[in-house]
């Protein structure tokens, strides 16, 4: 018997909500790619991503389909909540020769079948995993369609969360609290960097004893001494920590392919008056863009509390200082909608979920003490919760 993370009622609901913003936008069969999406309006969960697979959403269809190679249908008809019917697959003869025969030309048949052929027809343009020789392939095998471009249609659909999926994601922030807190513990002087690395491997998938965690969307972020002054390292392999050195940490738990970032900078000995000074401002402007979040506003009013904070102190950051988040799939934990940003004027509404990530990246270190939080009735909460300061050990 399947064991679905969700009602079906709630995909059902997904569904209406897809089709109706299909609608709106003259569109009427959607091409899903973006595994996370496909996640949302199916259920479907497997490591297949690196091969063309997709859902498709009809207007004219009462469920989506869902293609898949073929050897992971049984990863399909055990994960998607659809009827057996609605979840087809390809053999790897698509994958052979792609410049001649390609899973594209599979999916233009599956839709000629249908009577789908001269539709207009969404595809996410912009998505990690549908690309330029993809589409020219769909474009050939379904010449009498229309395309338009549907990226982020479904990511939108995805902004304010369910009861299950906040739930998911305080699991997820149960389990990067513990994993955080054993990091910091492990952390010494000539403790070498990737041991510290596979115990927080071990600890994101132990989960929380209750609960086991999953492979996150992103390898941890864990930089030291002046590699922190750069936004995306992570550990070295030869690397030891030593006295006087500098370390930040981005992780998250994962559980049900939903997420809850956190990052918090530690100093191995006593730290230098810059270093305290800009935790002390990064607390600070994180704690007044957390107290500006409501529903209503805009992001780019919370990113300006941040950064007014910021500027006071002589500091200015260029970067965006957050994100939605919650359901993903590598490469990234983000859902790349709404971002705290200058000219952001997506309103914030209940249960959107963000990464608020003011970190400072300046001339030879960087500081970054970052939170997850849901937009209330009122105001917002922190998912995470952790201490918010400079650890010094």
């Amino acid at each position: 018997m399947k064991m679905l993370p969700f009602e079906k009622a709630e995909y059902q609901e997904r569904v209406r909500k897809v089709k109706a913003s299909m609608e709106k936008q003259g569109i009427e069969v959607l091409l899903i790619t973006d595994p996370a999406n496909m996640n949302y309006v199916s259920g479907y969960d497997a490591m297949s991503y690196y091969v063309p697979q997709g859902i498709v959403v009809a207007t004219s269809l009462e469920e989506p389909v869902c293609i898949v190679r073929l050897q992971d249908l049984y990863c399909a008809t055990e994960t998607t909540w659809m009827a057996e019917e609605n979840v087809t697959a390809y053999p790897d003869k698509y994958l052979w020769e792609p410049k001649v025969l390609h899973v594209m030309d599979f999916i233009g048949d599956l839709l000629k079948e249908k009577g789908l052929q001269d539709k207009t027809i969404g595809v996410e343009f912009d998505a990690y995993y549908f690309n330029a020789h993809w589409y020219k392939k769909l474009e050939k095998s379904l010449p009498d369609a229309v395309f338009k471009d549907a990226t982020a249609l479904v990511n939108w659909i995805r902004g304010p969360k369910s009861v299950r999926e906040l739930e998911y994601m305080q699991i997820a922030a149960r389990i990067v609290e513990k994993t955080m807190y054993n990091a910091i513990e492990r952390i010494e002087a000539g403790v070498r960097e990737c041991h510290v690395a596979a115990e927080i491997y071990s600890d994101l998938v132990k989960g929380t004893g209750v609960y086991g965690g999953e492979y996150p969307s992103l390898a941890p972020i864990m930089p030291a001494g002046e590699r922190t002054a750069g936004a995306h390292f992570s550990w070295t392999t030869e690397g030891k920590y030593q006295k006087g050195q500098l370390i930040y940490m981005e992780l998250s738990g994962c559980y049900k392919r939903y997420h809850a970032p956190l990052t918090r900078t530690i100093f191995i000995g006593e730290p230098p008056e810059r270093v305290k000074e800009t935790a002390k401002v990064v607390v600070e402007g994180l704690n007044a863009a957390l107290s500006a979040v409501k529903p209503g506003i805009t992001c780019e009013e919370v990113e300006r509390a941040w950064q007014t904070t910021i500027n006071k102190y002589g500091l200015e950051k260029e970067s965006r200082m957050g994100y939605t988040v919650g359901l993903s799939y590598p490469p990234v934990w983000t859902e790349n909608t709404a971002y705290f940003k200058p000219g952001e004027m997506t309103l914030l509404k209940p249960d959107m979920t963000f990464h608020m990530m003011p970190g400072m990246w300046l001339d030879g270190y960087g500081v970054a003490i970052t939170e997850t939080l849901r937009v209330t009735e009122k105001g917002c909460e922190t998912i995470t919760r952790f201490p918010r300061k400079l650890f010094v050990k």
